[in-house]
């Protein structure tokens, strides 16, 4: 390579890092110490977490709260597995955490939220913040205490001034999204009346379908969540009241029965469940499915339409979400999971878009009354907006 395009080469580079990097700002991680008074702490007993960002200007007194995602832990193995990484220690997570998406502070990357107080809450229990078990096992000192992290989470921000937020919105991507279902009316009870409460969860809205092997691989799974956390209690009572409290962790046996109004961006052929919930590992032993669950456009016409099958289950269990305009839904026919965090899938002049408008104008619009949304995108592969996801063979499918 010559000098000339040597140098070319390099000011390409350092434009595209300086780039990245005015999209992201890095923030400082918060350890709530005194959690452990009240038994809230993570899987390995540290202090839960969360990354601060300032709110200013006008949006001094709202407040969004985003929950990260990483999925569960079903029993004392699969939880023992997580309890020394950061999804089950505070010790172990990094210490400054990039904010893009919907939590940047620049307002051509975040027009709505920009200037509010983001915090991004660490998830380190499993449980999507419901568990609550009184016993530690000395054995495995496994902690299961996701709701009250939750909740002395809520209590510390509430003190920093959340008690006198204009505009709340709890949010939250994957296992982050459903928890912002779970404790939606929860997280509006533990606010001021005055507060305008909203909830958004995004790829959260995880379906009972069966594998492509007809086992309800999904459902024993969840169940050895809920038994396992302790979870029931926590879940809504006006779910857990008409059928099993397993059942209560699927979004679409509790949407309906949510007060507070809330919004739903999911990928119609999410990324997470095609792999997770349609094609798992056991139910594919032949690894048939590993090519298209890495890169739908390696997947097979009979594979497509087995996804093709996927999406119209997803369709169907949207169906309790209703038609009242406090609900908002922005279903693309990406595949792709987790669209809200990234800067490309939020609001780029690439990003996916449902009726031209990109998820961050779908939201926003929403969320300040401008407009409703309520879009169902056709199927794939009739999107050119979507950013589908291609995986490595490294990358963990499970």
């Amino acid at each position: 390579m010559g000098c000339e395009k040597f140098g070319l080469w390099l000011f390409f580079v350092a434009s595209v890092q300086f780039f990245l990097k005015a999209q992201c700002i890095n923030v400082g991680i918060t350890y709530v110490q005194d959690a452990g008074i009240k038994g809230a702490v993570c899987l390995d007993g540290s202090p839960p977490a969360y990354h601060f960002s300032d709110g200013f200007g006008s949006g001094i007194n709202n407040w969004l709260i985003q929950l990260e995602g990483g999925g569960w832990c079903n029993n004392v193995t699969t939880c023992l597995q997580r309890r020394d990484t950061r999804l089950g220690s505070s010790k172990k997570m990094v210490t400054q955490l990039a904010f893009s998406g919907i939590l940047s502070n620049k307002p051509q990357f975040n027009p709505d939220f920009y200037n509010w107080n983001r915090i991004k809450v660490r998830y380190c229990d499993g449980s999507s913040f419901t568990g609550d078990v009184e016993a530690v096992d000395p054995a495995t000192n496994l902690h299961f205490r996701g709701a009250r992290v939750f909740r002395a989470i809520i209590d510390n921000l509430l003190a920093k001034g959340m008690k006198n937020a204009k505009n709340a919105i709890l949010s939250g991507c994957s296992a982050g999204g459903l928890s912002s279902i779970l404790h939606c009316d929860n997280f509006k009870s533990l606010l001021p009346p005055t507060t305008k409460v909203k909830c958004l969860s995004d790829a959260g809205y995880f379906i009972n379908a069966k594998d492509v092997s007809g086992a309800q691989h999904i459902e024993g799974f969840y169940s050895d969540v809920v038994t396992t956390h302790g979870s029931a209690k926590n879940l809504p009572i006006s779910c857990t009241s008409k059928m099993k409290p397993e059942m209560c962790f699927f979004p679409q046996n509790v949407v309906q029965l949510i007060q507070t109004p809330i919004f739903l961006v999911n990928a119609a052929y999410d990324s997470w469940q095609i792999k997770n919930i349609l094609a798992p590992g056991v139910a594919d032993p032949h690894g048939t499915w590993h090519e298209c669950k890495l890169d739908i456009k390696n997947c097979s016409p009979i594979q497509l339409r087995i996804m093709q099958d996927f999406r119209v289950q997803f369709l169907s269990a949207l169906t309790g979400v209703g038609s009242s305009l406090s609900r908002g839904l922005f279903i693309d026919s990406c595949y792709a999971h987790c669209q809200t965090e990234m800067q490309e899938t939020w609001l780029r002049s690439d990003s996916p878009m449902l009726s031209k408008t990109p998820i961050a104008k779908a939201v926003g619009d929403w969320f300040f009354d401008r407009a409703p949304f309520q879009k169902i995108d056709c199927p794939y592969p009739c999107n050119p907006t979507c950013h589908n996801r291609i995986f490595e063979s490294k990358d963990h499918l499970e």
